[in-house]
């Protein structure tokens, strides 16, 4: 399996991130919107506009609250006809995020641990567990609470995919071609290695966005997937 590429709008407007889709044309089926586009500009319609146009939309919007809320939240995006939406991987806003989305077509993806922090990240947010300990522990608690996935980095999706199995998506951000930037984040991997790894979803954002040519950019790591 070639796996499939998730672009990143993250962009601050509706019109940046309308001139992207319409860069890429077909060559990209399904786009993630976070908070910077969702509530800078206007992203819930133009994730609206993309479902209505036959493409795929997974909304980052990390919920974690209580209960009743979360609940409200998965309930008001698969209303959307929204693919994907993640949730942060604490049992009970698990629990409440699957009960929620039952009877709908949305993929609730558990966020373990943002690949922008690494070890002494977690040591200061005071979490006493090494990252790949945390990591296997939320992915066994998605699992038992019946999520459609998990977000984690490339480097922990061979653990991840023993613990859950075949069936579950493994959602990798922090993916850079051979000689991108690394930006904010710390843990990274290529596309290749990526899906060598055990990542079923690759998210792409700043090397397709900031190329000169984001639709070459695009079926460049798409041909690095497919030949994998």
């Amino acid at each position: 399996m070639a796996g499939t590429l998730i672009v990143g709008l993250d962009v601050s407007t509706r019109g940046e991130a309308e001139d992207l889709i319409a860069k890429l044309g077909d060559t990209v089926d399904v786009f993630k919107i976070g908070y910077q586009l969702f509530y800078g500009g206007d992203g819930l319609t133009v994730g609206r506009e993309l479902i209505k146009a036959g493409k795929k939309v997974f909304f980052d919007l990390k919920l974690l609250d209580i209960d009743n809320t979360v609940a409200k939240g998965v309930a008001a995006i698969a209303e959307t006809g929204a693919h994907m939406l993640t949730v942060h991987a604490y049992p009970k806003a698990m629990a409440a995020a699957v009960e929620a989305a039952k009877g709908s077509d949305l993929c609730l993806l558990g966020v373990t641990v943002l690949t922008s922090m690494d070890q002494g990240d977690l040591e200061d947010a005071g979490y006493g567990a090494s990252v790949s300990n945390l990591v296997e522990r939320r992915a066994g608690q998605a699992r038992e609470a019946g999520m459609g996935g998990l977000v984690a980095s490339a480097f922990e999706a061979g653990r991840i995919r023993a613990i859950v199995g075949p069936d579950m998506a493994i959602v990798t951000p922090g993916i850079r071609p051979a000689g991108s930037a690394a930006g904010d984040q710390k843990r990274i991997m290529t596309p290749a290695d990526a899906l060598r790894a055990g990542a079923s979803h690759l998210v792409v954002a700043r090397p397709i966005i900031a190329a000169p040519d984001p639709k070459a950019a695009a079926r460049g790591i798409l041909d690095e997937m497919a030949a994998v």
